[in-house]
């Protein structure tokens, strides 16, 4: 099969990994995220366009220095050499997808704490998912 069909808010809301890469293909990847309370991704710059989409939870995004609240349902663009950042303002886990384009992560990559993520060093390798 060439592609990925999910419900994909099923998979984020049930999610309990800090990064999960679920799909990638040649020119874009799909992440499930869970922040817990007072989480965050962590401020950082890509070289590549990325989108998120809130499922469950409350936070507040900062792009370019710019805050702005977010809860189930919100989506936010962030455009490659943006400084960016998810936090989880709230008291329960946020959760989230993402869509990398490119790719930015090695595919099936699990990283169940945010710890786990900081101490990997792995970059996107060229394989995808097919």
């Amino acid at each position: 099969m060439k592609g990925f069909i999910t419900d994909i808010e099923r998979i984020a809301v049930d999610n309990e990994d800090f990064r999960r890469v679920l799909y990638t293909a040649k020119n874009c990847q799909l992440v499930v995220m869970a922040l817990k309370p007072q989480e965050e991704i962590g401020a950082e710059v890509h070289t590549l366009d990325q989108f998120f989409r809130v499922e469950e939870g409350t936070g507040e995004a900062v792009l370019d220095g710019a805050r702005t609240a977010i809860r189930p349902g919100f989506a936010l663009i962030v455009p490659a050499g943006a400084n960016h950042n998810i936090i989880n303002t709230g008291s329960v886990p946020l959760k989230l997808y993402t869509v990398y384009a490119p790719p930015n992560h090695r595919d099936g990559t699990v990283h169940h704490t945010q710890q786990d993520a900081q101490a990997d060093d792995e970059q996107f390798d060229g394989r995808t998912t097919e």
